[in-house]
């Protein structure tokens, strides 16, 4: 039984791909007293609220993180919250970078304060790949953002709430993924546009994405940064799985965009610990008491994960089989 069996669980961007797929495992197996879904969009909302037939354990909260005032009001006898609200376009975010540096960065920092005000137990936050080695302005918010989530800790020490965060790549089926677009240009008899034809990305599902959440909850003693161990594969291989013996061309890297994706750097790797299905980056400094875990084992020396070294890799089988399961 997970610790958010039976409690009140707040979702930031609950209307999202993640937000929506957390809400429906926990509807279904956490069977959670509330969740409150905090999102900007009344349409969203709306339609969220017809996918899971108006449930009564649901509340709906319209308001943005930018706003601490109203996520005060929102946290009010919560126990846990899911930070999933970000603004996340790479190429929005080079276009307007204040923008994604009030959500990403204030935002957070908002979040961080009306938890420990309200006695949130625990704060699971959601990173990307962007943010490890950022070269482009939303991951750099988002390594800010992260940075924030682990200090959290600090500033909660004296209090009950603890701050986590997850570190996972691309989701297969989230809202803008390449694969209806593929589908619809294999269609018409068109070649598939590759950003470059040597690119890899690692590869989760958005039930993998949850279900390593909400393990997280039930590990984590603050302060963890945790990355899912995951398979890689090549992008070709991606686009044949979905479109097979289409053709395809490059088109090159969009400006921001990594030829191969970086879950953790050399230099975070020092801080790496190997366990399960993961791998947990200890806090630098923990004033709040944090001790690694008895069952985890350290990695290398040297240990960076990148979806090109990785030693997991999915087939085009594989592929295909993770497609028509989604």
């Amino acid at each position: 039984m997970s610790i958010l069996t039976g409690s009140d669980i707040l979702v930031t961007g609950g209307t999202g791909s993640f937000g929506k797929a957390f809400v429906r495992h926990a509807l279904s197996r956490l069977n959670p007293r509330r969740i409150i879904v905090f999102s900007r969009d009344e349409l969203k909302q709306w339609e969220v609220r017809q996918l899971f037939a108006d449930d009564p354990r649901l509340r709906f909260f319209i308001g943005d993180i930018r706003d601490r005032p109203r996520l005060h009001r929102a946290m009010h006898k919560v126990d846990y919250v899911v930070h999933a609200a970000a603004l996340k376009q790479v190429d929005s975010g080079e276009y307007n970078p204040w923008e994604f540096v009030q959500t990403n960065v204030v935002g957070s920092q908002n979040v961080i304060e009306a938890s420990i005000d309200n006695g949130v137990k625990k704060v699971v936050a959601l990173s990307t790949d962007k943010a490890s080695s950022p070269i482009n302005l939303y991951g750099a918010t988002k390594l800010t953002a992260d940075k924030l989530f682990i200090s959290g800790n600090h500033y909660a020490a004296a209090y009950d709430s603890r701050f986590s965060v997850v570190r996972y790549g691309n989701v297969m089926g989230s809202r803008g993924s390449i694969i209806p677009k593929f589908k619809a240009l294999h269609a018409a008899g068109q070649s598939l546009p590759i950003t470059d034809l040597r690119c890899t990305r690692f590869l989760i599902t958005l039930p993998q994405a949850v279900d390593f959440v909400v393990d997280s909850f039930d590990l984590m003693q603050g302060g963890e940064l945790y990355v899912p161990r995951i398979p890689s594969m090549k992008v070709t291989d991606l686009a044949e799985a979905i479109a097979p013996g289409a053709k395809m061309h490059d088109v090159g890297l969009r400006p921001g965009e990594k030829l191969h994706e970086e879950m953790i750097s050399p230099e975070e790797g020092r801080r790496a610990l190997a366990i399960g299905d993961r791998y947990v980056l200890q806090p630098d400094l923990a004033t709040w008491g944090y001790e690694a875990p008895t069952d985890s084992i350290p990695v290398a020396d040297g240990f960076h994960y990148t979806s090109d070294t990785n030693t997991q890799w999915y087939t085009i089988d594989e592929i295909r089989k993770v497609l028509e399961s989604d």
